[in-house]
């Protein structure tokens, strides 16, 4: 076998096939030739195995999730509640856009459903607000890749039945960078805009700031219940991760 696997090796790397495909190549070769299981009889019950586990029913429930509460107006209602806390930051909508897109995340799991929602509510701000473009989009696009990190990652999901990783492990691993990367974000835009002051947008009259900040908390709190329902019962062991996704999707639909 192992004469097998260097004349393989050697024939494959001279002909100019790519280390990677020649390594895949021979491992396939000396699967099928060597193998007491050989690897095509196992590729059908693994690809079944994989998409047929328990828990990635969660996946299509944090879309759900997301998707009612940008049907419901509680995106709008976040952005709106949040942009008071940033009328006086240099780049103000800006780090709206991020802010909404953290908490956001944490209740869909989903980057695409977070750049998509937040857009939806942010992008009419953009020109009546006079912004520079890239950055207010570029924002958007950034916070929308924190549902990768912070949990409920569907991202994270996937990943644990495919490496046969805890979930509650991949969330605890991921929620710490997920915040400092949107902190990270802000950072940014605040030095560029600190930079180039034209880039953060007019500044607007500025009334009583307080006021609204806590008139809008009222609006923060379903989407930090919502993750605290669905994280809090996974970390406190009421529930496994699918479970805490119907628990969370049914506190939406309440």
């Amino acid at each position: 076998m192992i004469w097998t696997a260097l004349t393989l090796l050697v024939v494959l790397v001279g002909i100019s096939l790519p280390v990677a495909a020649a390594l895949g190549l021979m491992a396939y070769v000396l699967s099928e030739r060597f193998a007491f299981f050989p690897m095509t009889g196992a590729i059908g019950e693994l690809a079944w195995n994989s998409s047929n586990d328990f828990i990635l029913i969660a996946a299509p429930m944090f879309i759900m999730m997301g998707e009612l509460m940008h049907r419901s107006g509680m995106s709008e209602r976040l952005f709106a509640a949040l942009a008071p806390w940033f009328a006086r930051v240099p780049g103000r909508l800006v780090h709206t856009n991020i802010a909404a897109s953290a908490i956001f995340a944490a209740t869909s799991g989903s980057s695409v459903a977070t750049a998509a929602t937040i857009g939806t509510v942010a992008i009419p701000n953009m020109d009546r607000g006079g912004y520079n473009r890239p950055l207010f989009l570029g924002s958007i696009a950034a916070g929308g890749t924190l549902g990768i990190l912070i949990p409920p990652s569907i991202n994270m999901i996937i990943y644990a039945v495919l490496t046969d990783t805890s979930v509650a492990d991949l969330y605890a691993a991921g929620f710490i960078p997920g915040f400092m990367l949107a902190g990270l974000f802000s950072l940014m835009v605040l030095a560029l805009c600190l930079v180039r002051p034209q880039w953060a947008g007019p500044r607007a009259d500025i009334g009583n700031l307080w006021r609204e900040r806590l008139s809008g908390l009222k609006n923060l709190l379903p989407p930090l219940g919502l993750f605290l329902v669905v994280v809090g019962s996974i970390y406190a062991g009421i529930a496994t991760p699918t479970e805490a996704a119907a628990l969370g999707l049914m506190a939406t639909l309440g």
